[in-house]
């Protein structure tokens, strides 16, 4: 008990009186239940979005990139922001999952399923953008150093767009390995959750044999470990390498060498801002507000402020280094930024990632759910216009005024991007109808320490395996959850219709814990509502098991998954 146990100062990362099967219940809930309303709707919009880009692709590609804004001065803007943000984003993922849980933080546990899943699919969408910018798609593969049917055709080393391709693969590869990897106890708990064959197919196989051993677990744990150890230098050096994209360039504006650490703290930044826009719709969507609380979003607050200042102190140096270098063409750079016909763009770059995150310094207003969700909104907004003030701004205008031009996208530039973007909704609502969006193993790992139910008991004295919850009456605690006279009479009219009656004068009850999920509790919940024979049991089909579970509360879909009918049956027929 005393390796569990925390100052009480520490808040709870998991509210309400929830145990194990609790936490399995509501986790695998989006998984196993219908998708709601709302979800159809966003997810119309998503699909809606996604193939306006797709045609929009199709166009590009059959037509060429001359349907873009671009020009022979501005050869690199709407695509290449793109790029870049769409990399931006996936860097929270990969932070969560491996930098905090070397760093032993455990708020992580209930977030960072969410934004692994996040980094995948935004790197995705980055991915598709310099492959689209090549003009010729399906020769893509030139850029990977493979012998080809050209003989000396051969990728040029030095150039930092090949560092591009090597580092965001590796990033993709190990992201995903990673992911998948803490799916697999998630995977088999729905595997043995499941009802329906295919279903139960499905997630054996993807869930790779795991059957809960310790071996299985000193593996799992091993294996994350060193995933996270190779996934920690990616953090850094992904985005380093689409620094240098720009930053190996003689081109003003670009040519500096604090954009390394510059668009790395600015990528936690916008990344750990789409988390948060990401896991404030996923609470309330699926009922995960005793799993995703407000101190979760307190933390990744902190974090965006925090990420937000270095990036402010980012920008002020970049002005300063411009000054004081005394090089006319980097100062005007810098003064065409702010005072130039994009400085617009500009001024909303600063309010957005210098301004906003600073309210946050203020307790009240980190942990209001609504100013956090338009926060995060507001910062991934000034993060995409940084990246086109950063390309476009130092573009425009060349040596030659002759050669100055103003760049504006076009209808297929703004109709790939949304494209992406409901690309990416597409993706993570599939997956939050599929894969449960938040660890369950982990969570239950810090449940005596960090659960609501678990600080009560230790609170008041208590035991960590006592089953009622401090702070109430004995007598209540031992009454059961449903007492016979607090049940619906219409529903179990309805359950013993289907049934059949029980009546003692002629027939003599049956021991009901001979079939395999009924126990002594569940045998008593089943008397107190008439049910006290195998025949009974035995009429029972798909409607009385949700008649059943809605009566009882308890272990919700256990007697549809151990085939209580079933096994009644073959017990009356023996007797």
């Amino acid at each position: 008990m005393a390796s569990h146990y925390e100052a009480p100062i520490r808040k709870p990362l998991v509210l309400g009186d929830k145990g194990y099967h609790d936490v399995s219940v509501d986790i695998a809930a989006p998984v196993e239940g219908r998708a709601n309303k709302q979800w159809w709707i966003v997810f119309t919009i998503a699909l809606a979005a996604f193939l306006w880009g797709v045609g929009c692709i199709i166009y590009t590609i059959s037509t060429g990139i001359g349907t873009w804004g671009l020009n022979r001065t501005v050869n690199w803007a709407w695509d290449i922001t793109n790029f870049v943000w769409w990399v931006g984003i996936g860097h929270a993922g990969t932070l969560i999952s491996a930098v905090l849980l070397l760093f032993r933080q455990k708020w992580r546990m209930a977030i960072n399923r969410s934004a692994e899943a996040m980094t995948i699919f935004s790197v995705i969408q980055a991915g598709l953008f310099p492959i689209i910018h090549m003009g010729r798609p399906w020769l893509a593969y030139w850029v990977v150093p493979i012998p080809n049917q050209f003989g000396s055709l051969w990728v040029n080393f030095n150039s930092p767009l090949l560092w591009d391709v090597f580092a965001i693969s590796t990033y993709l590869s190990v992201s995903l390995v990673f992911w998948w990897t803490g799916l697999l106890p998630d995977f088999a708990m729905i595997r043995d959750r499941a009802v329906k064959p295919f279903q139960k197919k499905i997630y054996s196989l993807v869930s790779f044999g795991w059957s809960g051993r310790a071996k299985d677990w000193q593996r799992f744990e091993e294996v994350s470990l060193v995933l996270a150890g190779l996934a920690t230098p990616l953090v850094l050096s992904v985005h380093t390498i689409v620094s240098f994209d720009f930053a190996t360039s003689v081109i003003p504006g670009w040519h500096t060498t604090i954009f390394p650490p510059y668009f790395v703290a600015g990528a936690i930044f916008s990344g750990f801002a789409m988390v948060q826009t990401l896991l404030i719709i996923m609470r309330k969507v699926c009922n995960l507000e005793a799993y995703i609380t407000v101190q979760h979003i307190e933390l990744m607050n902190i974090v965006i402020m925090i990420t937000g200042s270095i990036v402010g102190c980012a920008y002020i140096t970049e002005l300063f280094i411009a000054w004081y270098s005394g090089v006319e063409y980097e100062q005007y750079a810098f003064l065409n930024r702010a005072t130039g016909p994009y400085w617009w763009a500009y001024t909303l770059m600063m309010t957005c990632n210098v301004v906003s995150p600073q309210v946050m310094w203020f307790k009240k207003i980190r942990t209001s759910i609504l100013v956090s969700f338009i926060i995060s909104i507001v910062v991934n907004i000034g993060m995409w216009f940084e990246r086109f003030v950063i390309i476009v701004t130092s573009l425009h205008r060349d040596y030659l005024p002759s050669s100055w031009t103003m760049f504006s996208p076009t209808f297929v530039d703004i109709g790939i991007f949304i494209g992406t973007i409901g690309f990416f909704f597409v993706l993570f609502l599939l997956y939050a109808r599929t894969f449960p969006v938040i660890a369950q193993a982990e969570v239950k790992s810090i449940l005596k320490s960090s659960g609501e139910r678990y600080k009560k008991l230790r609170d008041a004295g208590k035991p960590l395996y006592e089953i009622r919850v401090a702070g109430t009456p004995k007598a209540a605690a031992q009454t059961p959850p449903a007492s016979a006279g607090s049940h619906d009479p219409a529903k179990v009219g309805s359950l013993l219709g289907a049934v059949g009656s029980f009546d003692p004068a002629t027939q003599t009850a049956d021991d009901l814990k001979k079939v395999k999920g009924i126990g002594p509790q569940m045998e008593e919940k089943l008397n107190q509502l008439g049910i006290f024979t195998f025949a009974q049991v035995s009429r029972m089909t798909e409607t009385e098991y949700d008649l059943l579970d809605s009566l009882t509360g308890s272990f919700p879909g256990r007697a549809q998954r151990d085939d209580w009918a079933g096994q009644a049956k073959r017990l009356n027929e023996k007797q």
